[in-house]
């Protein structure tokens, strides 16, 4: 299977999860980005350039649904704008290896906080 149609599969897979979840496809597809052999800081640059297209494809689905705070949304937005920013520099610091780690601890502390959090 060529790695375009991998990418193109993923994507798919991905949309699915973002929009369903609000998860941001970003906890799939770094991961699966660093083992087609991207480098942590192209596998992020890359999810957030996909993200950005399915994050708009996503906001016209939940608009139709009306289940949009525009003013909380907007709110988050701008704050995430600047931890962006900040982030992205970091990243520039920080090995492939060592994000791997971070990556996984993140991930794993998140699936225990979704496991054992009553309701």
């Amino acid at each position: 299977m060529s790695q375009l149609l991998i990418l193109f599969l993923m994507g798919i897979v991905v949309g699915v999860g973002a929009s369903f979840s609000g998860l941001g496809g970003g906890f799939i597809m770094v991961p699966l980005l660093i083992f087609m052999g991207y480098s942590a800081h192209k596998a992020v640059g890359t999810s957030f350039a996909a993200i950005l297209v399915i994050s708009l494809s996503a906001l016209i689905a939940h608009n139709k649904l009306a289940n949009i705070d525009y003013k909380a949304g907007i709110l988050l937005g701008i704050g995430g704008i600047i931890g962006a920013q900040v982030g992205a520099r970091l990243l520039e610091g920080v090995s492939t290896g060592s994000f791997k780690r971070i990556l996984a601890v993140i991930l794993f502390g998140l699936a225990v906080y979704l496991f054992v959090k009553p309701g």
